[in-house]
């Protein structure tokens, strides 16, 4: 892979600590949430990769619908990051919940989404890896 950007933060005391990016433009309170026993002040990794899944799934959805000369600028999707017991350990599911533009056909939209799945870098390095449902609404 050729890198076009490298985004780089650091996290300090783990989920009960701070999140700060390279250039300071994000810098969180992280904690852990109450659901999870928690003082759910702050943010949380969940949270963050949520956000960042439904802001890059989003612009590989308006890219392909660009391609296919199909406007969904108005569109948005929604991110849900769950965390639970797998085992030993703990693992990651994530539903996207896509609101498709007022006017748009659900074939056509179903189409496009299946498309930005197989384009959104997240959905690429989650693959496989972690369970992703698309809800198209």
């Amino acid at each position: 892979m050729d890198a076009l950007y490298t985004a780089v933060a650091t996290a300090t005391h783990g989920r009960e600590g701070r999140a700060v990016t390279s250039d300071g433009k994000l810098d969180l309170d992280l904690s852990v949430p109450r659901e999870m026993g928690g003082d759910g002040k702050g943010t949380n990794p969940e949270q963050l990769f949520a956000a960042g899944y439904a802001a890059c799934f989003a612009s590989a959805l308006g890219a392909v619908g660009r391609q296919a000369k199909v406007d969904v600028s108005e569109a948005a999707v929604t991110g849900e990051v769950s965390i639970g017991k797998q085992g030993e350990g703990f693992a990651l599911a994530v539903t996207l919940r896509i609101e498709l533009p007022d006017g748009l056909d659900q074939e056509t939209g179903r189409k496009l989404v299946e498309q930005a799945h197989q384009v959104c870098p997240y959905s690429n390095a989650t693959r496989g890896n972690v369970p992703v449902e698309l809800v198209v609404e």
